[in-house]
């Protein structure tokens, strides 16, 4: 896992579901490159165009929302998105994108425009916008999921580390 990402912003508002991210009809594959030739489709036709590896998508309120599915995240990650920021999130989209190995950060977006240049600093849990110079706090991972995240996801993770027994 990179300390520091720096790309472009692909912004989204609140709301954007797992079938915003990808339609539920492209999900029964398993060439994941085939998810990312249609990720934000429906509410982005041109993301796949723009998108290049590195960039970071930044949105508002309660992004992921909708079925659990795991092709959302994986479709975000094979496009070359190196993060995610958002306001909130749904639970098991936060989990999914961690395990998959995509750091995703709730922070205040407001700021961010599609087209900005933004670094992210995992380590010390900010973001930068330094064509404006605006500094945006994180809110820190916790350090489980920091170990998940430089290990690539919860699948390389556990092949290292095993599980994990909480001592009697």
């Amino acid at each position: 896992m990179e300390k520091h990402i720096t790309g472009a912003v692909h912004k989204f508002g609140d709301d954007i579901n797992t079938d915003y991210i990808i339609a539920g009809k492209y999900t029964k594959t398993l060439d994941f490159s085939t998810l990312a030739e249609h990720v934000f489709e429906d509410v982005d036709p041109e993301f796949k165009n723009r998108v290049r590896a590195g960039d970071v998508v930044a949105a508002g309120k309660n992004f992921g929302c909708g079925s659990s599915r795991e092709q959302a995240p994986i479709a975000i990650k094979y496009a070359g998105v190196s993060a995610i920021l958002a306001k909130s999130y749904s639970r098991i989209f936060f989990r999914n994108a961690i395990n998959q190995g995509i750091p995703a950060f709730i922070c205040d977006t407001d700021a961010m425009e599609t087209g900005d240049e933004i670094t992210v600093n995992i380590e010390e849990s900010f973001a930068e916008l330094p064509g404006r110079n605006i500094k945006i706090p994180l809110t820190p991972l916790s350090p489980v999921m920091v170990n998940i995240l430089e290990e690539g996801g919860l699948v390389e993770y556990l092949k290292k580390n095993g599980t994990y027994i909480l001592p009697e």
